[in-house]
């Protein structure tokens, strides 16, 4: 949680002490796209990818940015009331600022030499260890994934205690903490509801066509 005063011991986790005192209105930008809207079709459309990086992202980021201007308030007044009823709103809007920004790094366009499934190298090693192979990873993934009442993402996780790879899932827009992200799907509506109404299963087995698995190597490269 946030530090309630400016002279109160620094308690925070790192992972959010981004949401600390000091923080100023538009310290948080929305990233941009690293391909085009229209790259990661059919599995994920144009239409989609706009409204999904240009309305809800930059929502996220408008809110975290509102919620910390007013955080320095409080905190300037003393007021631990309000910093306290301040928490849930940076938790949302900074929860899916950052999960957002890992997801767009996340996918590749289509038929890229990105999306290609490694058959070497240390994600390779790990997926056979701890899966049995990638096709085992997918089954996991999009069965737990497919299983969050509601909305979530769904991880492919680096545990840092236990050294191995695991996939766990999260609610709302709440980041992965007690992982280091490797592979993250949004299964909030927005994210697939255009293109795959309900059929979530559909969207979670197509998605895959466009991760981006040179991205992942890179993050499990460094999560030692």
């Amino acid at each position: 949680m946030v530090a309630l005063l400016r002279s109160a011991p620094r308690a925070a986790a790192p992972a959010v002490r981004m949401f600390a005192a000091g923080a100023v209105r538009g310290q948080h930008t929305l990233p941009l796209l690293p391909y085009a809207y229209d790259a990661l079709e059919p599995s994920i459309s144009k239409t989609i990818m706009a409204l999904h990086h240009d309305k809800h992202h930059a929502a996220y980021v408008n809110g975290l940015n509102a919620a910390e201007e007013k955080l320095v308030t409080a905190q300037a007044n003393l007021d631990i009331k309000g910093q306290i009823a301040l928490q849930a709103a940076l938790k949302f809007n900074g929860g899916g600022h950052i999960n957002h920004s890992l997801f767009w790094k996340n996918l590749a366009p289509t038929g890229s030499k990105e999306t290609e499934i490694p058959n070497n190298g240390i994600l390779y090693d790990m997926v056979n260890r701890d899966f049995g192979g990638f096709e085992n990873l997918i089954k996991e993934v999009n069965a737990k994934t497919a299983a969050i009442q509601g909305s979530g993402w769904g991880w492919l996780g680096y545990n840092p205690v236990a050294k191995m790879l695991e996939v766990v899932t999260t609610a709302n827009q709440d980041p992965l903490l007690t992982h280091v992200p490797i592979i993250g799907i949004d299964i909030w509506e927005h994210a697939f509801y255009l293109d795959y109404q309900n059929v979530k299963p559909e969207y979670l087995q197509n998605i895959w066509k466009v991760i981006n698995w040179h991205e992942a190597e890179k993050r499990l490269a460094t999560a030692f």
